[in-house]
């Protein structure tokens, strides 16, 4: 897991510097298509997704492992909404969901093969019967990491009541399927300069269909991105 979730500096200008999550969309329009009345949101990070099923009338849980985005989330309105739990997958109790979600980076920031398992199979158990799991993942040929430089990813905002911070990203390794970038972030009110490390799996979808195979999961689709289109898949399974 990023620094960048942990620290409560970083989390607290997390949703101000990505404003735009239109991407969220296109799983709320999932949920609305699957008849889905019960969410359980992985990753939920500072809440912006579990908040909007929320506000739609849905029963929604949101786990993170990172307090520091939970507080930010607690502490949106309508959070009371939102039934909040810390931890990884392997902090859930016992539900029966209809949909659980991992939007974004989520699914490949659970990058070593024995977490990824144990969250395939405890959210497998948080679903119904037929309960459907849905997430995205890159496309690893079209090698997004190759736009984590200074160049391509610097911007600069002015955030209400921190002032101006600058932010971009660097590449620093690639390893196979795992994909290690810098995130830094400059506080212009203190000089502040603060990182965050990530490492990312690039799963190739025959590899993901296999391990959704291996864990109880039926695949009833690969859809590409609408907001991406060619950058990403976006499962669909359900259990069997």
């Amino acid at each position: 897991m990023a620094e960048e979730f942990e620290d409560p500096r970083l989390a607290a200008v997390y949703d101000p510097l990505d404003p735009d999550r239109s991407d969220l969309l296109v799983y709320a329009a999932i949920a609305a298509e699957l008849g889905a009345r019960s969410v359980l949101d992985v990753g939920c990070g500072t809440g912006t997704f579990a908040l909007m099923l929320a506000a739609r009338g849905l029963e929604v849980t949101g786990v993170d492992p990172a307090e520091a985005s939970l507080a930010v989330a607690r502490a949106k309105p309508g959070a009371e909404r939102v039934r909040w739990i810390h931890g990884d997958a392997r902090a859930l109790p016992p539900m029966a969901v209809d949909l659980a979600t991992m939007t974004a980076n989520v699914a490949q920031a659970i990058a070593e093969p024995d977490d990824w398992s144990a969250t395939l199979d405890e959210v497998r158990r948080a679903l119904r019967p037929g309960g459907r799991l849905v997430f995205e993942t890159r496309v690893p040929a079209r090698r997004a990491w190759l736009a984590w430089n200074r160049a391509d990813s610097y911007r600069v905002a002015d955030v209400e009541g921190v002032g101006r911070i600058e932010q971009w990203f660097d590449l620093l390794d690639v390893s196979g399927p795992l994909v290690t970038s810098r995130g830094t972030w400059v506080f212009a009110a203190d000089g502040a300069v603060l990182t965050s490390q990530l490492t990312l799996r690039f799963r190739e979808r025959e590899e993901v269909e296999r391990d959704l195979d291996a864990h109880g999961y039926a695949l009833d689709e690969v859809r590409d991105a609408p907001d991406r289109p060619g950058r990403e898949y976006v499962f669909l399974a359900r259990v069997r």
